[in-house]
């Protein structure tokens, strides 16, 4: 047989003509077919490029194999040859992305001491709201992290991927005492087998040495710069891969070097705490600013800013009131939530008009300074940091990507800085984060135009207008993680039947 009679035998088996009108067939919830085409899409790549559509992509096993370009000429004429499969899901008139990353998150199966039946609930949340992946920075135990991690990528559970980026001074970190100690406890995490370190509250000469023994190791960092010894500047100086929420950004650009905090300030009292760092951002030099975001933006520190978890500090009404609650938030996490100074984030006694004036001042200066960081090349990620202070598991990285666009984003960058960049700070843009052929196949598929309106995102969707009546989309429609599909309403129904057997036993 020729060659050319031998590619052509190939070709005929995997390609067919296809009806224009495809239908969704072969797919089951929770269980990864061979070969699954997504016929029709737009996709929308994380790697910063305008949509373009429509195109076939076809998925074997849990790799992207081909995405195939569709001649618009013969789709009308119904004779197009597109590629075939034993699944397939109708994709027309929507929009295929990368499966969201959600680099800032905690795996929590209880809160206020309470039980949420396990990780299902929050597992569940966040793959309804299209996140395929998620950075665990500081779980209720590292080696129960790792389980899990490693139940997700053998498909056991309902899951996203899962990185393990451990406190590095929880557990057998309380006792690191010496740079000796803390080079001791970045191996024994490393043994372990996490994929990274989460710092936070860490004096410089440990910090120093811990960087230095987790580069060594291959471990990537995030650290959580609280009002410590360290700020920016040392993440610049010891090669740090991500600074969380906003500490020490601008704590490092205040020209005194120090807030000036009032006499009585404990920054143990967290409604002091977070009062207080409503009035950070103002005392900042911009010149010293300028210098250090283009520092940083040099050296590769990378930012996941969660501007989402501090929202409530700048509009308490409206955090309390979120439409989602109603059906999908646990009792359990409803509690954490009340003001009780003996839960982390819940710090609103006696919060005041004044203090949200200060926060809103505080977005502004906040989010120009992001928008600064990325003119100067660097790489901007996102995280919700849920499960605090009014944010729900997965639709925090949603509002997370809505106040990207407040910031003056475009929503082309909204959804790199949750895919393409996610997946660079997590040290894996060469397998994840895009849509391209010899990827890994996270990728969702949403109900409306993401481009149009991010809230076409939201797990359940949001309200249209279509044909003259108000209408509603589905959100993210497929949720496809490691080639596995999930359907998104139905997650949604999984999570309502949780939640509702909760409040039942709570009467």
């Amino acid at each position: 047989m020729s060659l050319a009679i031998l590619c052509r035998s190939v070709f005929i088996l995997c390609v067919a003509v296809v009806p224009l009108a495809a239908q969704t067939r072969g797919v089951t919830h929770g269980t990864r077919p061979a070969r699954l085409v997504i016929r029709g899409a737009t996709i929308v790549d994380g790697n910063g490029t305008p949509a373009r559509g429509p195109v076939d992509i076809v998925v074997e096993g849990n790799r992207i194999t081909q995405i195939v370009t569709l001649d618009p000429v013969a789709l009308r004429r119904g004779d197009a040859r597109r590629p075939t499969g034993d699944s397939q899901i109708d994709a027309t008139g929507k929009y295929v992305l990368p499966g969201l990353i959600n680099n800032h998150t905690h795996m929590q199966s209880n809160r206020s001491g309470e039980s949420m039946g396990g990780f299902d609930y929050y597992m569940k949340l966040q793959l309804a709201n299209g996140i395929t992946a998620v950075r665990e920075v500081g779980a209720e135990s590292n080696k129960g992290s790792i389980d899990l991690r490693e139940q997700s990528a053998k498909g056991e559970i309902v899951a996203p991927r899962i990185f393990v980026y451990p406190q590095f001074s929880a557990e057998e970190g309380r006792n690191v005492k010496t740079a000796a100690d803390a080079r001791a406890h970045v191996q024994r995490l490393k043994q372990l087998g996490v994929d990274g370190i989460k710092f936070g509250g860490i004096d410089r000469d440990l910090m120093e040495a811990a960087y230095d023994e987790a580069r060594k190791l291959g471990l990537l960092t995030a650290h959580h710069i609280g009002v410590e010894e360290t700020n920016a500047w040392d993440e610049v100086a010891f090669g740090g891969r991500s600074i969380e929420h906003w500490y020490g950004v601008p704590d490092a650009a205040i020209a005194d070097l120090r807030q000036h905090f009032p006499s009585g300030y404990n920054y143990l009292n967290e409604t002091d705490r977070f009062r207080w760092a409503g009035r950070l951002w103002r005392e900042t030099d911009p010149k010293i600013l300028d210098s250090l975001l283009t520092a940083m933006a040099k050296k590769g520190v990378t930012w996941v800013p969660t501007m989402d978890i501090y929202e409530a500090s700048r509009d308490l009404q409206r955090a309390q009131t979120q439409p989602w609650f109603r059906d999908y938030l646990h009792p359990s996490l409803a509690n954490y939530f009340k003001p009780d100074p003996a839960n982390h984030g819940s710090y609103f006694l006696g919060w005041s008009s004044t203090d949200e004036v200060y926060w809103k001042e505080n977005y502004r200066i906040w989010m120009a300074a992001l928008r600064d960081f990325e003119r100067k090349g660097g790489t901007i990620g996102c995280g919700d940091d849920a499960g605090f202070i009014y944010q729900l598991y997965g639709y925090g990285l949603i509002r997370e990507m809505e106040l990207h666009a407040e910031a003056g984003f475009n929503p082309i960058q909204i959804i790199q800085h949750c895919t393409g960049n996610n997946a660079k700070i997590l040290g894996r843009e060469a397998d994840l984060g895009r849509i391209r052929a010899g990827w890994l196949a996270d990728l969702i598929v949403v109900d409306g135009n993401p481009l149009e309106d991010i809230k076409v995102l939201y797990a359940g969707g949001t309200s249209i207008i279509k044909d003259g009546k108000e209408s509603r989309t589905l959100g993210p429609e497929w949720v496809i993680k490691d080639g596995i599909p999930y359907n998104g309403p139905q997650l949604l129904r999984e999570v309502k039947a949780i939640v509702d057997k909760a409040k039942a036993g709570a009467k």
